[in-house]
């Protein structure tokens, strides 16, 4: 009988062997079937190439010239860090919550995954960081291919159950893989530079800076375990939305750590009643600095990749969202600040003033200011809103202008910050249709380099941007080139006299009725004076008396040399401004004038890096000598004119610091009806445009008095420089007070004499008969 049931036990003993061996077979070769997905039933692996070089979605940084960073562009808000970056704080509440036998295990932790099996002890999960990496980064259980990355789909992935334990199997062996290729330190940092946290905030870096406003080297314990505490559910416990979800699951990190010796029971008991104390700022294409720069620099970073990638295999390609590249730019932080800030004071006070000078009416009218009627209703058909609900429905103007008169909740800019309104989209275009806005561009004129770029008032609610994509007319911004060309062409020089008095065009000029055109004043002094006073002062019919000399073909050709790429009107109205250019343009152009006749391109891009540092590209500027340094100069020389000259249009400058000891040069601008206010200040580091005014032409001031260039954009300028200069970092840099540069045998031509180190012309006597008029 014994014999019997020892014989029963060894039997049962051998086939539990028996079972066990073949088990384990069966396991090896299931591991192996899936490792090499046997018959397409399992779908593919990462390769080893792949799994060496794990690519997630690294945002693309602008950097400014002096190193500070402007912003991204992306589409999962990335920036790696490396392990040596993280606070203590960090590693501790995610090891602690996580994976609390990282350090012990080789991928797979079998004691948790055995717990999690048998439902033994307490509740948490059996995946290890790890686990959790290869899942995030090669994205196992991802069923249908797309143009982010490649499909683990085999023919079992139908079944729910068996596709789930597959993937599983997958992130075991890929743990194991990523475990004999990295040190735990380096699964810490890919871990933490791949994971989500709410917000678009991916990867630890962006996740301090958006919830706290910090980097990872310096975030408290308290902010370290709210992080932590997110990455079970990020939505579920976003500290915005959910407060008081998030305080609980803060807190089960805080016990985790507690148990694990990273807290002491009273820190423990402090830090769980403590608030989260969030500084809370997402970032998107609308944050940052110099955001219409980064905008108007897309096109041009998208061309410049897809030449790199013209020469690169498909996989090695790369993209401006997700590769991660260093973007060196010519921008300087701070003076880019100093633009932003000068603007913003400017604008503020400026639109203060527009509210009040049109109170209980209605800013859009015509040439004899008089109020547009139907105004809005014939703005409101020209945009795609009003297109798309033509479309919507069928045609229906009733409808649809039922729904445009429809009040609804929105949010809409405001001087005082943001605010959340009731209004109907008409009432939002009435709204929004009285608001001025600016564009800014400040350049170096040695270099070629844009040092800031400030394209409107708001680009979140303004997108478009006043630096380049706009064209208005200049104005008198534009009389330098007439007076640069009249000199080139020796149709008179410095020294020369002319007279205010009337200029006609007519047939002659290719007109079909006589054109007399006006001084700002309304009248004529038919006083004698310098070209530079003439300039300073803006006289018009000084500037249609070159034109009726050289003709407006001349003109043209001459500002198209210097850097205008627009095409202008060849008409004698072009010597007040008449035809359309940009900010960029006309900045580039009086560069010419500071750079001894060298036309420089702008140059907005230093060089282009990859993710690892490794540099892609190089840019440098060109230069072009395309009028005589000896014409150079004399510009420089006459646009000092509109500060020096007695009634100079630009003499306001002399109120601020920016003026005093300093060689600088201006030219202010003002438009038929007042619709655009210009102004050009040209120093010998630095040459900046403003341009103010409605995006309709037909919303502006109706006085001469608040609409000149002098009083719409001459302030922002002068605030502008009086800040550069204050800012001794900057005179470091080279942008300081400096006389402007004499080339060698330069000679204005004139009989001059030197008071405090500027050139001033001596008065040139008058003809008898004007001197009796003048009695």
């Amino acid at each position: 009988m014994i014999q019997l049931q020892t014989g029963k036990y060894k039997q049962a003993i051998t086939r539990l062997w028996k079972l066990a061996i073949t088990g384990f077979i069966t396991f090896i070769i299931y591991i192996v079937a899936v490792q090499y997905n046997f018959l397409w039933l399992f779908g593919g692996m990462p390769s080893l190439q792949e799994l060496e070089n794990p690519k997630s979605q690294v945002a693309s940084v602008l950097i400014s010239e002096d190193g500070v960073e402007l912003g991204k562009y992306f589409r999962e808000n990335r920036s790696p860090v490396e392990y040596e970056e993280l606070s203590p704080n960090i590693i501790n509440a995610l090891i602690s919550t996580e994976d609390a036998r990282f350090t012990q295990h080789s991928g797979i932790d079998l004691r948790s995954t055995f717990r999690v099996i048998t439902h033994l002890g307490r509740a948490g999960g059996g995946s290890t960081l790890s686990q959790q990496l290869a899942k995030n980064l090669f994205d196992t259980r991802r069923l249908d291919p797309t143009e982010e990355g490649p499909s683990y789909k085999g023919l079992l992935a139908k079944i729910p159950i068996v596709r789930t334990v597959i993937a599983k199997t997958k992130e075991w062996i890929l743990a194991i893989r990523l475990e004999s290729r990295y040190t735990k330190q380096e699964i810490l940092k890919m871990y933490l530079n791949e994971v989500e946290f709410g917000n678009n905030a991916y990867g630890i870096r962006v996740a301090c800076k958006t919830y706290f406003g910090k980097d990872v080297n310096n975030v408290t314990v308290k902010e370290a375990a709210t992080l932590v505490g997110m990455l079970q559910n990020p939505s579920m416990y976003d500290p915005r939305r959910h407060p008081e979800k998030c305080i609980m699951r803060r807190n089960v990190v805080f016990s985790q750590m507690y148990k694990y010796g990273h807290l002491t029971e009273e820190d423990f008991n402090f830090l769980k009643e403590r608030p989260l104390g969030l500084s809370f700022k997402v970032e998107n294409q609308n944050t940052g600095d110099a955001p219409y720069f980064r905008e108007a620099l897309k096109k041009q970073l998208q061309e410049i990749i897809a030449d790199i990638n013209s020469t690169r295999d498909d996989e090695d390609k790369l993209n401006l969202y997700t590769s991660g590249l260093k973007i060196h730019t010519t921008i300087d932080s701070r003076i880019q600040a100093y633009a932003q800030s000068s603007l913003d004071e400017h604008m503020r006070a400026e639109q203060k003033l527009f509210y009040g000078h049109w109170k209980g009416r209605n800013p859009w009218v015509d040439e004899k200011m008089h109020e547009i009627k139907g105004f809005l209703k014939n703005a409101m058909k020209r945009t795609q809103r009003y297109k798309s609900l033509m479309e919507e429905f069928d045609g229906d103007e009733e409808e649809v202008w039922k729904v445009l008169k429809t009040p609804v909740k929105m949010t809409v800019f405001s001087w005082e910050g943001e605010k959340d309104t009731t209004l109907s989209p008409l009432d939002s275009l009435n709204y929004y249709k009285r608001i001025l806005n600016c564009g800014f561009m400040a350049m170096n004129p040695n270099d070629g380099h844009v040092k800031a770029w400030v394209g409107g008032i708001n680009f979140k609610y303004f997108k478009f941007d006043h630096v380049r994509q706009s064209k208005r007319q200049p104005g008198s911004t534009f009389k330098p080139f007439v007076y640069a060309t009249a000199l080139e062409n020796d149709a008179v020089n410095l020294c020369e006299s002319v007279v205010d008095e009337p200029v006609t065009f007519g047939r002659e000029d290719n007109l079909d009725s006589p054109w007399t055109p006006q001084n700002s004043t309304g009248s004529y002094s038919y006083a004698s004076m310098t070209l530079r006073h003439a300039m300073g002062l803006s006289i018009n019919s000084i500037s249609a008396k070159l034109m009726k000399m050289l003709g407006p073909r001349k003109v043209a050709e001459f500002a198209n040399r210097v850097g205008i790429q627009s095409t202008l009107m060849e008409t004698p109205a072009l010597c007040l401004g008449a035809s359309e250019v940009s900010v960029y343009e006309q900045v580039a152009a009086y560069c010419t004038f500071m750079n001894q006749g060298y036309r420089i391109e702008p140059i907005m891009i230093l060089s282009i890096e990859d993710k690892n540092g490794n540099e892609l590209r190089r840019f440098e500027t060109t230069t072009k000598q395309v009028i005589s340094a000896d014409l150079a100069y004399k510009m420089t020389y006459m646009l000092k004119g509109a500060v020096q000259e007695s009634g100079g249009t630009a003499q306001g400058l002399n109120r601020y610091n920016c003026a005093k000891g300093n060689d600088i040069g201006a030219k202010t601008g003002t438009t038929s009806n007042y619709s655009d206010g210009w102004f050009m200040g040209v120093t010998q580091n630095l040459v900046a445009g403003v341009w103010v005014g409605g995006d309709d032409r037909s919303i502006h001031f109706r006085s001469l008095a608040l609409g000149q260039g002098a009083k719409m954009a001459m302030p922002a300028y002068a605030n502008f420089m009086d800040k550069v200069y204050q800012d001794k970092s900057l005179a470091m840099a080279g942008f300081k007070k400096e006389p402007f540069k004499k080339p060698d045998g330069a000679d204005l031509g004139c009989n001059t004499y030197t008071v405090d180190s500027t050139q001033v012309q001596l008065p040139t006597a008058r003809p008898k008969e004007e001197e009796g008029f003048l009695k």
